[in-house]
């Protein structure tokens, strides 16, 4: 089997430098990549560094080498095309079918997953046609990656630039292993926690548990990849925001238990992957509690947080899913039966904790829990193949029977 052929599409944007090293990642990673930069990108970076860096011939005209009919063979040899920076100009023309470059022509004649990384002023990105046009892109099954919130040209600052190249790659790897399937979240809201919280004892000190987020995090990553609209609810992680996924940071339950039920008001599907303390401290004291020789410390009280993901489940909108995971070190399926009987959700993750397994690596097993009644086993293996096959297990519940 040879190396997966990516065709990257760059538009003319500032943010064209930054494909450079989006394009490093795909030739190092064993991908063979062909450049089609736009007339307007090569003013941003010349044919010569995109040749240098893919150690391929750069098409920019569909008159190059026209015995080769370049705008349908590119397109037709693609296993995936990306496109970045996409511009608003470039959204615009693609959604509209036009074919008035080379760019334009790979676009209408692949029929390989294609990937759209806009980035372009604030303004721009929310004009009602540039939203309408990442609309229709999206519906006829392109995975459009939101821009990230930053620096924009000059003293700007706000959403529109491009996501970090790393992200972009890790975001087009996941959709070019899944190949032909297709977005099949595409048009669907998604929310997600992860992390673990923590309740604060004082200034100092927390009641806090051993959750990485990592779990939540490929969840976020795999519905993306899929075409979904995710915001990721954090509570106390330190790993890096995926590309194209709203990420709103939290700290205690209380916190995390405002932020899912605000984001859950308009989502399709509600993920509650986060390790949320089931105690609190009942008082939180204003300065350190300090250590005195000959006095033993005071009991330390505590009170219940509220169940979060009992509350999305009872509060969920007609067609709404609510998906919980369920941590334990022993008994794994009769405590995972009882608590989805318990929390009224749709679906129910099950995973053994402690010694090592779960928390903070980057592997699982578990069991997909059904209201239904049926039980799905996961095998053990990376987070993100459990993650797709809970996004299996969603989108099947939304399939025509």
């Amino acid at each position: 089997m040879g190396q997966p052929e990516v065709v990257l599409g760059v538009g003319g944007g500032i943010a064209a430098y930054k494909a450079a090293e989006l394009l490093r990642r795909f030739t190092e990673s064993g991908h063979a990549v062909r450049v089609v930069p736009t007339a307007s990108a090569l003013r941003f970076v010349g044919a010569p560094t995109w040749a240098a860096l893919s150690g391929r011939p750069v098409h920019t005209e569909v008159w190059d080498d026209v015995d080769e009919v370049p705008h349908v063979r590119l397109g037709r040899a693609a296993d995936l095309v990306v496109i970045a920076p996409a511009t608003a100009d470039l959204l615009a023309r693609a959604a509209t079918g036009r074919a008035d470059d080379l760019l334009t022509n790979v676009l209408l004649t692949t029929r390989a997953p294609v990937v759209f990384a806009p980035a372009m002023h604030t303004e721009m990105w929310e004009h009602p046609a540039t939203r309408e046009n990442v609309a229709t892109l999206r519906r006829r099954g392109a995975v459009v990656i939101e821009p990230a919130v930053g620096r924009l040209t000059g003293a700007d600052t706000g959403k529109g630039r491009l996501p970090d190249p790393d992200a972009i790659f890790e975001a087009a790897r996941r959709v070019l292993a899944r190949g032909t399937a297709g977005p099949d979240l595409a048009g669907r809201r998604v929310v997600i926690s992860a992390g673990g919280t923590r309740e604060p004892l004082d200034p100092v000190r927390y009641l806090g548990n051993h959750s990485s987020g990592k779990q939540g995090y490929a969840l976020a990553r795999t519905a993306q990849a899929r075409g979904a609209e995710v915001t990721l609810v954090a509570a106390n992680t330190a790993l890096p925001a995926p590309a194209g996924v709203t990420v709103e940071p939290v700290g205690s339950a209380e916190e995390l238990r405002t932020a899912m039920r605000r984001a859950a008001a308009e989502a399709d599907v509600v993920v509650m992957a986060a390790a949320v303390a089931d105690f609190r401290p009942a008082r939180q004291v204003a300065q350190k509690i300090k250590k005195r020789d000959g006095v033993e410390p005071e009991p330390i009280a505590l009170v219940r947080n509220p169940d979060v993901l009992a509350e999305l489940a009872a509060e969920r909108r007609p067609g709404q899913l609510v998906v919980g995971f369920a941590a334990e070190t022993e008994n794994v399926l009769a405590g995972g039966r009882a608590k989805l009987a318990r929390k009224g959700c749709d679906l129910l993750v099950v995973n053994q904790v402690g010694g090592g397994l779960a928390f903070g690596t980057d592997e699982n097993e578990a069991v997909i829990l059904a209201a239904d009644g049926t039980e799905t086993p996961v095998p053990f293996g990376p987070k993100e193949a459990l993650a797709d096959a809970l996004w299996d297990a969603v989108s099947q519940r939304w399939s025509p029977a």
